[in-house]
């Protein structure tokens, strides 16, 4: 049936022209924006999971910018302290040339002021943007990451780089949670008394026949059968003599009867005794193997942490010495802290030591003067003092002075070599970071072109196609529209 009010075919026609050029127009669209899916209408789903991808790209490029900033200011950092290192060492040469009495120690002492008020000077400007990691204690966070779960949650990492202070700032003892039962002194006074062990011939009436060797701090006296007369008191008098006569520093003799008191002034060391009569050990007693070193010392623990702000102060006479320790240090730099604190006072006649025994750390104290007063207390909550503190209180003048210095001067170096190694270590780590955040941008940005972006190639080849079914299409609806008018042939 032909009607002339609804064309059947036009319909069709023209809703199939309608849907080429409705898919025309999307080729057209992908064509001219680049873009496959360039708004939420094309695809929910995937321009929703590429805009969250592209507000990380985005954070991600603030992070390289953040991490550029920290590259900066760590390799600020770095390069100082390394100069430091080199300063210091400069120091050194001076320190050791120090120990030689035959120079001017006067001239001396000027270039370790010199090189000292360098290193104040580089400390002051190592900074970036106002920020210097060679003062204060307080950790700096570098933004490195985001991070994102698999619930939607973002988190932010960071990369912490450690201030190493290598200010020369005394610090402040602290009034907070008492630390005194972290160290202990062995005495309530240090004084200079010698420390002595006895050495007893047994009673012999004739000695005529016998040999002896005593060994004293590792030099050896020794008399053969016949070189002694008379009895056991002769004995004891030539071997009393025999040991004043080594001249040894520090170690003397003296006699009463039979009885021989071997005395030591040495600091810090202890004097080996052996005693053999005809090659035995019958007929002679010592007191003991050794006379034991002449120092009170400070003792502390084995078990204790030690926190930012811990400090502690050893009271020599009337004066107290105080060191306040910094982030991750631990009981043998609070004891090399005190050292460099005693030190630097240059009191007359008062030497120290650090050792390590039993692997307790120890602040030793030698007085070769009056009897003082000897204490130690400890206090949380105080300001740390500075890594290079002691540096200001070397003095290569006098005797004491350069010796003390010779200690004093290693600490510090290991100190700027510790602070270079870390810095080093935050710079790669860094670089690393910022070598990753690239490449995980460039991956970031490629996924997100693979979902959104437009095939040009495969666009290009429907748009042809879709033109060719437009006029398709056209000619198709016009021939739909010339069926009415066949009808007209009816009425001729």
């Amino acid at each position: 049936m032909s009607s002339i009010l609804t064309n059947t075919s036009a319909m069709v026609a023209l809703q199939t022209l309608k849907g080429i050029n409705s898919n025309l127009a999307s080729a057209q669209n992908e064509i001219s924006t680049g873009k496959r899916i360039a708004t939420a209408r094309d695809n929910a789903s995937i321009w929703a999971i590429s805009k969250v991808m592209e507000s990380d790209v985005k954070g991600f490029q603030a992070i390289s910018e953040s991490l550029s900033l920290g590259q900066s200011t760590v390799s600020v950092a770095r390069n100082a302290s390394e100069t430091v290192t080199e300063l210091l060492t400069d120091i050194k040469g001076k320190v050791v040339a120090a120990q030689e009495e035959n120079v001017d120690r006067a001239k001396i002492q000027t270039d370790i002021v010199a090189l000292r008020d360098q290193i104040n000077s580089i400390v002051g400007a190592a900074q970036f943007n106002g920020l210097n990691l060679l003062s204060g204690t307080e950790a700096v966070n570098v933004l490195s990451s985001l991070d994102r779960a698999s619930d939607g949650t973002v988190t932010a990492s960071n990369i912490t780089v450690n201030r190493q202070d290598l200010t020369t700032s005394a610090g402040t003892y602290g009034s907070g949670t008492s630390l005194s039962a972290n160290a202990t002194a062995s005495a309530a006074a240090v004084v200079n008394t010698a420390n002595s062990e006895t050495l007893t011939i047994a009673a012999d009436a004739d000695v005529s026949g016998d040999s002896f060797t005593v060994t004293v701090g590792g030099s050896s006296i020794s008399f053969a059968a016949g070189e002694i007369t008379g009895d056991q008191d002769a004995a004891a008098l030539a071997i009393n003599n025999a040991i004043n006569a080594l001249g040894l520093e520090g170690v003397s003799a003296s006699v009463s009867t039979n009885v021989i008191t071997i005395a030591s002034t040495r600091a810090f060391e202890d004097v080996s005794l052996t005693a053999l009569k005809n090659g035995a050990g019958a007929g002679v007693t010592l007191s003991a193997a050794e006379i034991g070193e002449r120092a009170e010392n400070i003792a502390f623990s084995t078990s204790a942490n030690v926190n930012d702000g811990d400090g502690y102060q050893v009271t020599i006479g009337s004066s107290a010495y105080t060191y306040v320790a910094g982030p991750n240090e631990n009981m043998e730099d609070v004891v090399r802290g005190l050292k460099a604190a005693v030190d630097a006072a240059g009191l007359t006649d008062i030497t120290t030591a650090v050792a390590q025994e039993s692997g307790q750390w120890q602040l030793k104290v030698d007085n070769n003067g009056s009897s003082l007063a000897f204490s130690v207390v400890g206090a949380a909550d105080g300001t740390a003092s500075g890594g290079l503190f002691g540096l200001g209180g070397i003095d290569v003048t006098t005797d004491a002075g350069a010796d003390a210095a010779l200690g004093n001067i290693e600490t510090l170096i290991d100190t700027s070599i510790d602070a270079s190694a870390s810095f080093g270590s935050d710079q790669g780590r860094i670089d690393t970071q910022t070598d990753f955040v690239s490449k995980l941008m460039d991956s970031l940005k490629s996924g997100i072109g693979s979902m959104v972006d437009a095939d040009m190639e495969a666009a290009s080849a429907r748009l042809q196609a879709l033109q060719v079914q437009q006029q398709l299409g056209i000619q198709s609806l016009s021939i739909a529209n010339q069926a009415p008018q066949s009808i007209l042939s009816l009425f001729r």
